[in-house]
């Protein structure tokens, strides 16, 4: 049977990479979107990029290409779904101080961050007793589901995320000692920026879950 090719693609992307020059690229990323009617929300940092974008098949990958033309973007992460109907009205490209907030100064993910983990491999690690597994997704996302053993932090927003790390670091807490840290998210954006956090704090082993639960859930 032939594909079908979608009237619309949803595209969710982005990477950690050290863009000094970000405010550079906001005015030609925003007119390729805008001559290739994408819609949607980018957003770029001196630390990288994300956002959503929607459009026609064709349309969208064109941006997708226009970016990894760039070499900083060769390892651009992003995810597909077809739509039938633009989620969108409007394309903005916006400049903000991070592309995920934490609010702490100095982090470099795109240089300091843990080490990925397939989702095939995702299993094996957290069945490890020794490895402490943490959700870093927010309370209510945390209810909906998440993994045996996982440490909910209990934060309304990511920016309280490090508040908890110097919490449990100290004796008694979950991360005292340093011990070996498995961290996910919904998309591996914020659990990629978490473990940049913990390897500032002097962390070791930490490994993150890549493409977060949306690509687990695939395989």
């Amino acid at each position: 049977m032939d594909s079908v090719t979608p009237r619309y693609l949803t595209v969710a992307l982005y990477q950690f990479v050290e863009l000094p020059d970000c405010a550079a690229l906001r005015e030609p990323l925003q007119a390729l979107c805008d001559e290739r009617g994408v819609r949607g929300m980018l957003l770029l940092a001196p630390e990288g990029i994300n956002g959503t974008i929607a459009g026609a098949p064709a349309d969208v990958h064109a941006v997708l290409a226009w970016l990894r033309n760039d070499a900083r973007f060769a390892n651009l992460q992003h995810k597909e779904a077809p739509t039938e109907h633009l989620p969108f009205y409007r394309m903005r490209v916006r400049l903000k101080r991070e592309i995920v907030t934490m609010g702490v100064p100095g982090l470099n993910p795109a240089r300091n961050a843990g080490t990925y983990v397939k989702p095939q491999d995702w299993n094996a690690l957290i069945d490890d007793p020794a490895v402490v597994v943490v959700d870093t997704r927010n309370d209510y996302e945390v209810g909906i589901g998440t993994f045996e053993r996982a440490v909910n932090p209990h934060t309304k927003s990511f920016a309280e995320f490090p508040a908890w790390v110097e919490r449990e670091k100290q004796p008694g807490g979950v991360l005292a000692g340093k011990p070996r840290v498995a961290m996910f998210c919904t998309g591996g954006i914020r659990c990629e920026k978490s473990t940049a956090l913990l390897k500032s704090h002097g962390f070791d082993e930490v490994f993150h879950l890549e493409g977060g639960i949306l690509k687990y859930l695939e395989t």
